[in-house]
């Protein structure tokens, strides 16, 4: 029976048991269309052997249906572990195979490291460092007294003579001081010669009052004696002859004291002029201290050699002690290296030195090593035993190299960028025949400037890399290409 395309459903919803039509489409057919469509589209219900899809010839009957096999899951269960347990086994071993695998060795250009071979033979060993020439004939020129700058007659780079004016200074307070000094001066030798002058009149006086004392005391002496020869005949009162006596000793006596006043007098002339005579000389070196001032207000050169320095400027104020200028003999230069304060403790008084200028070098000795570190270096002089190369001058740049001690015989090589003396390190040793490198612990002794002793593990004719080699700590093996 064929259906109208507005009454019949899709081929989907045909197929569907127990499945309809829309309702407004089943309410659009009539009686007969909707018998129709139930025998059409709902389908019998069929039994369950008709709905088991079989193949051709297959009849259903009880000898073929599946009978259960009992340990089949157990067995599955252990095949299933037996199978885990054997894939972490596998697992655990390649662990440990890979674990135990070398790592790779790694490549090495060997144009970017340094080389070097073994020897045996002499090592001289040195320390390097750098350092200043430095003269050794060096004047500070301070200032004396307060002053200000008036005028600079010299700049540095000027070769000068000790009456070389340097700079003018100018204190008219000083220059105050200086007259009023020369005044006191004056006036103090004017009271020295008044205090002379006066002594000497007093000592004259002196003189005269003693003089009259002793002609006093002859007189009465002459007049006792003369009473003497009277009163033996009768011919003087006894009154008078006493009296005579009394005198002459009144004389004497007066006599005595102003022999004891002259001498008084004498003795105490030259301590009174001596008091005046030192009054006079402070006076005068007073005066003379500030004529030395006044006269340093022109700053002199002070030696024979070349202004290196002028720290001050025009109507600058200066104070006393700061320094105005620099003056320096540049015919005499010594050095001044400074040495690392691990390899300065064998430097020695004395110990040859080679002094290189970058215009030429020069020998010299050392003749004082600093006692104190600063910034960890020392201060190491050299004295110089020829004359310097043409150019050298105070302040120039130098290198140092001082030579410690000579080695006979013993085993060096270059020394590496890593590693102390006397210390043990792991250094790459070339493999004869190969273009590998393996890590061998040598034992460092001395160490010098370019070269380092070897105490054992190295032979002379090994080759061994001096480059820096941490990048390759976690390796043993190297390969050079």
């Amino acid at each position: 029976m064929i259906l109208s395309p507005n009454s019949a459903c899709s081929a989907r919803s045909l197929l569907r048991p127990q499945r309809h039509c829309s309702a407004q489409r089943l309410r659009s057919l009539n009686f007969a269309e909707r018998l129709a469509f139930d025998l059409t589209v709902i389908p019998q219900r069929k039994t369950k052997d008709e709905t088991i899809v079989r193949p051709a010839g297959f009849s259903p009957s009880l000898s073929s249906m599946d009978v259960p096999r009992a340990g089949v899951a157990a067995k599955k269960r252990k095949r299933r572990i037996m199978i885990i347990a054997a894939s972490a086994l596998g697992l655990i071993l390649a662990t440990i195979a890979i674990s135990r695998l070398k790592p790779a060795v790694p490549s090495v250009d060997r144009s970017t490291v340094w080389i070097d071979t073994v020897k045996r033979g002499p090592m001289v060993r040195q320390v390097r460092g750098l350092g200043t020439l430095v003269p050794e004939d060096i004047r500070w020129i301070p200032a004396n007294t307060e002053g200000r700058v008036d005028k600079i007659n010299i700049w540095p780079g000027t070769k000068v003579e000790p009456g070389d004016v340097i700079l003018e200074l100018s204190s008219p307070e000083l220059e105050q001081s200086a007259h009023e000094a020369e005044s006191k001066a004056k006036a103090a030798e004017a009271d020295l010669a008044t205090s002379r002058a006066t002594l000497q009149r007093e000592l004259l006086d002196q003189e005269s009052k003693t003089a009259a004392a002793h002609s006093a005391y002859e007189q009465a002496k002459m007049e006792r004696q003369t009473n003497d020869q009277l009163a033996k005949n009768g011919l003087v009162a006894d009154l008078v002859y006493k009296t005579s006596k009394i005198k002459e000793q009144e004389c004497e006596k007066s006599d005595e004291i102003e022999l004891k006043r002259l001498a008084f007098a004498r003795d105490s002339i030259e301590p009174q002029l001596t008091a005046k005579q030192a009054a006079v000389d402070q006076a005068n070196q007073l005066a003379k201290l500030k004529l030395d001032q006044v006269e340093a207000l022109h700053v002199r050169a002070g030696m024979s050699g070349v202004l290196q320095q002028l720290p001050v400027q025009i109507g600058q104020r200066l104070k006393v002690g700061d320094n105005l200028a620099r003056v320096a003999d540049p015919t005499k230069l010594k050095a001044q290296v400074k040495i690392a304060e691990t390899q300065a403790k064998d430097i020695q008084i004395g110990q040859k030195a080679i002094i290189d200028t970058r215009n030429g070098v020069a020998n010299g000795h050392v003749t004082r090593v600093d006692p104190a570190v600063e910034q960890g270096t020392v201060n190491v002089e050299v004295a110089f035993d020829e004359p310097l190369p043409k150019g050298a001058r105070p302040d120039l740049s130098v290198d140092g190299t001082i030579e410690l001690e000579h080695l006979d015989d013993v085993i060096y090589v270059g020394r590496p960028a890593f590693g102390q003396e006397n210390n043990t390190v792991g250094m790459f040793k070339l493999v004869n025949g190969t273009s590998e490198a393996t890590r061998t612990p040598v034992k460092l002794g001395k160490s010098s400037v370019n070269t380092i002793q070897i105490l054992d593990g190295l032979q002379p004719g090994d080759q061994v890399i001096l480059s820096d080699t941490s990048a390759w700590d976690a390796h043993d093996r190297i390969r050079l290409n």
